[in-house]
């Protein structure tokens, strides 16, 4: 999946997505936890309906839009889309839109 202006960078082993200044998206080390941007409002309640796949983000991080998911947990068809509405978070509108009116449609 390629969504524009995305940057990756390695921080502390940790590999990171970026728009501009912006992290929506890190992988751990070794690839079992990914933190990813989602809005704070909507957290507790998707950790509560499925707390084997999602969890709070470390102490340092709830003041951000940020949730933690257990990479084992999920399909990649799960997680592709949290993945695009955590970039969609991180991108003009403009940006977000031409990318979205880009996709094949969905039957």
């Amino acid at each position: 999946m390629h969504l524009p202006r995305t940057q990756e960078h390695l921080v502390r082993e940790y590999v990171k997505f970026k728009v501009g200044r912006i992290v929506y998206a890190s992988v751990s080390p070794d690839e079992t936890t990914m933190g990813f941007a989602f809005p704070r409002e909507e957290r507790e309640s998707l950790i509560a309906s499925e707390p084997d796949k999602f969890q709070l983000p470390r102490a340092s991080d709830l003041r951000y839009n940020w949730v933690q998911l257990r990479m084992p947990a999920l399909t990649p068809e799960e997680l592709a889309p949290l993945v695009v509405d955590a970039w969609l978070m991180a991108v003009p509108r403009s940006v977000g839109e031409a990318y979205l009116e880009s996709l094949p449609a969905q039957p």
